[in-house]
This record gives C-alpha cells, sequence and structure tokens, in this order.
C-alpha cells in the first residue's frame, strides 16, 4: 500500500508540473488536453461510484454531463455569466434530473435498468436538438466563461488547469469517503448480494438511489466544466455514445477502484489523440486496442498498481 501511496503521489506530482513543463518547451496545447482529459476524469469517477461498487450499469450516464453544460449555456444566453450560481445550478440540476430517472430505473435490473437509462439519455438528446432557441442540432456558442468575481479566471488555460485538477482529487476523494462510510458498505453490500443485504435489515434502494443522484451531481459538475473548456455546448454531449466512452473509461481503468475511472480516461483520450494525430484511419487501429486492453487486464490499469485493482 505504501508503494500505491507513492506511485499515486507521483502521479499527482507529474499533473502538478504539466503547465510549466508545458510552457518551458512552448506546447500550450497539452495543458488543454490533460484539462480535458482530467474533466472527463470526473465524469468516469462519478459513474465508478454506481457501477464500480454498486453495480448499476447506467447507460446514460452522458445525460448529466449535458445538463450540467447546458446550465450553464442557457444561463449565459440570458446573461448570467456569476460562476457560482452556474455551477451550482449545473449541479443541483443533474443532481434532479438523476432523481428522476433513478426514482424509476433503480427499481428495475439488469437489461430494463439499461434500457431505461439509456432511454431517458436519448430524450435528453433529441429534446436539446429540438430546441432552436439553444441552437437545435448546432449547438451554442459559450461567449462569456464563468465568471468568479476575480478570484479564479477561467480564461487563463494553466488557472483553469488546476481548478480541474483540484476538483478531481476532490471528487476522487469524496468516493473514497462514501464508499469506507456505513452507507458505502451497504451499496457494496447489495452488489455482492441483495437478497441478503434485505434479509440483514437493509433496503438497497434508497441508498442505491442517493448514490445514483450524487453520481449525477458529480457529473453535472463535469459537464459545467466541459461547457467552459469547449466554450461550446452540443446535444451531442448527451448521445448515447458519450455514455459508453465514459463507461469503456471506467472499465479500462478498474471498476471498483479510486484511481482506476481517473487512468482510464488518461489511457482512453490520450492514445485516442495520439493516434488521430498520425492516421486518419485511426480508429480501425483504436478498436482492437480497446478489445486487447480488456482481455489482458482483467482488473484494468488499477490492476497493475502494487495492492491490486480493487480499493475502498
Amino acid at each position: 500500500m505504501r508503494a500505491r501511496t507513492l506511485i499515486l503521489a507521483a502521479c499527482v506530482l507529474l499533473l502538478l508540473a504539466v503547465p510549466p513543463l508545458a510552457t518551458v518547451f512552448n506546447q500550450p496545447y497539452y495543458i488543454d488536453l490533460l484539462r480535458r482529459v482530467l474533466i472527463f476524469g470526473i465524469a468516469a469517477v462519478s459513474l465508478n461510484l454506481i457501477l464500480g461498487y454498486g453495480g448499476l450499469v447506467s447507460f446514460g450516464h452522458a445525460a448529466y454531463l449535458g445538463v450540467g453544460a447546458y446550465s450553464v449555456g442557457i444561463l449565459a444566453f440570458y446573461g448570467i455569466h456569476n460562476g457560482w450560481l452556474q455551477w451550482a445550478v449545473a449541479i443541483v440540476a443533474s443532481a434532479l434530473v438523476a432523481l428522476l430517472i433513478g426514482a424509476i430505473s433503480v427499481r428495475t435490473r439488469g437489461i430494463y435498468f439499461i434500457m431505461i437509462t439509456l432511454a431517458f439519455t436519448q430524450m435528453l438528446y433529441y429534446l436539446g436538438v429540438s430546441v432552436e432557441e439553444f441552437g437545435g442540432d448546432d449547438g451554442m456558442r459559450l461567449k462569456v466563461k464563468s465568471q468568479f468575481s476575480g478570484l479564479v479566471d477561467l480564461g487563463d488555460p494553466v488557472t483553469y488547469y488546476y481548478v480541474v485538477l483540484a476538483l478531481l482529487l476532490a471528487c476522487m476523494y469524496l468516493v473514497h469517503r462514501l464508499v469506507n462510510s456505513r452507507f458505502g458498505r451497504v451499496i457494496r453490500a447489495a452488489k455482492s448480494n441483495e437478497a441478503r443485504t434485505r434479509a440483514i435489515g437493509f433496503s438497497p434502494y434508497p441508498y442505491q438511489l442517493v448514490a445514483f443522484v450524487i453520481a449525477g451531481a458529480m457529473c453535472g459538475l463535469a459537464g459545467a466544466l466541459l461547457a467552459n473548456h469547449t466554450a461550446y455546448i452540443t446535444p451531442a454531449f448527451m448521445d448515447w455514445t458519450r455514455s459508453g466512452e465514459i463507461m469503456f473509461m471506467v472499465i479500462l481503468g478498474g471498476m471498483g477502484s479510486i484511481p482506476g475511472p481517473a487512468l482510464g480516461a488518461f489511457a482512453l483520450l490520450i492514445v485516442e489523440d495520439q493516434l488521430a494525430g498520425w492516421t486518419q484511419h485511426w480508429q480501425v487501429i483504436f478498436g482492437p486496442l480497446l478489445v486487447l486492453s480488456v482481455l489482458f487486464f482483467k482488473r484494468g490499469l488499477a490492476g497493475l498498481l502494487p495492492g491490486g485493482g480493487k480499493d475502498g
């Protein structure tokens, strides 16, 4: 465990060193690239709470990414640029949407749960496409990034990078505390054996619903960050393929592991970026690589760390 902690601490130090190194070598592109990776790391960490620890295979997690992004975009459209308000609305709106979806879907299991979460996400996707006032299928520009009264300037790429890094670490810590609490033990017990969990006096439904809402709220924050990162908001944020990408980040990195989803986001997006820069037919190479990674890394990339891929 000490070796594992040292490796993870070294990874954090490397991430802290990215902006100064990129400045020295005159490569600002890598600040933007890794900031995007960190944002999707937050989305993957949020999904891991219900997928890795709760066993809830949500194929609609990108819905909250879109809700968070559109919360920022719509408020900015009406001239409200206060970042505290925008991000609060993004988190609360995503939590409410997750509550609505979860109240129905968490009562089901297996393929029914997957299809209900997928159906709700596609409903939101087509809602985004149909609302012409906010750009419809073409999306909408975010002309002014979230403002924080001079405390934080998201227009500065380096400052924004460190904000996203801090939020990713905070989300990972939050998930760590949750899954090691009594609340988290009930969720993990329900994943392992729901009937036995009921037999000892715990009803899994309210615990799973709360976890579902927390995961949605966390992903909504990632959506607010992504809107400011791209300065452009589109219904494609909520497409089912985006949910699949986030899910694969969790699987590739290691389900039921705190650092796993972040590692999966790094591996997936950076390899994708490098291959896309090498050839226009990068998907032909990328697909088999993903298949091989699943076949040979049974516990994900986190399983390569000392101590294995499971933790709390």
